[in-house]
């Protein structure tokens, strides 16, 4: 029996549909949408009393990492994110429970966006088993409580294929690698997450342009 290397390039499983990307309506609706998802950065100083900046920050780099590892799709992490900040932005979290909370998220924004999804036990095991099946399986349903299963959240990438069907850049796939380097930065750094997702989509599409054109 022949063995088959599956290993390769990342499958694109859904194309672009062109009648979406140049209907102005889906830009507004997605401009229209996006600040109902965007976490206030005060929660800070309200409503978290054990969290602080550089714990986000280090759950989140923690985050990326696994995601990069996992090769999951470039939506999953800003998506998990969102739905951690949304999370600290409601309910008081211990920074005990930060890392099992940001492996929830991903668990979450991974069932949505990736067609094999996360495993429970996969993320258990990236947390050194500091956090059991069980306790990713309740918090699941906590999370989405307090999300209010609103899990469609307006992300960076929603806008980048929008800006790159009104521009005509060459080399488009070296910036869109770049936009996502950009766009993965700003979601780590807490400076950037009240910040609207098409002011982070313009920064990161103009850097792409920037290095592109000096490269």
């Amino acid at each position: 029996m022949e063995l088959l290397c599956c290993e390769g390039p990342r499958v694109r499983y859904a194309y672009q549909d062109p009648v979406l990307l140049q209907d102005d309506r889906v830009l507004r609706n997605l401009l229209t949408c996006e600040e109902k998802y965007i976490p206030s950065c005060r929660y800070f100083n309200i409503v978290q009393k054990e969290i602080e900046p550089r714990m986000r920050r280090m759950v989140t780099t923690w985050m990326l990492e696994v995601c990069e590892e996992q090769m999951c799709e470039e939506e999953v992490f800003p998506l998990a994110v969102n739905y951690l900040d949304r999370f600290l932005s409601v309910v008081p979290t211990r920074k005990c429970q930060l890392q099992l909370l940001g492996a929830v998220c991903m668990f979450i924004a991974s069932k949505l966006k990736e067609t094999s999804p996360l495993s429970a036990e996969k993320l258990c095991i990236y947390t050194d088993n500091s956090i059991t099946c069980q306790e990713l399986l309740d918090w699941e349903i906590l999370v989405l409580g307090k999300l209010k299963w609103d899990l469609s959240a307006v992300t960076p990438y929603d806008f980048l294929e929008q800006i790159f069907c009104r521009l005509s850049l060459p080399n488009v796939s070296v910036i869109r690698k770049h936009a996502a380097t950009f766009i993965a930065l700003c979601c780590t750094d807490e400076k950037f997450f009240d910040v609207p997702t098409i002011d982070v989509s313009c920064v990161v599409h103009l850097c792409g342009v920037f290095w592109t054109c000096n490269s």
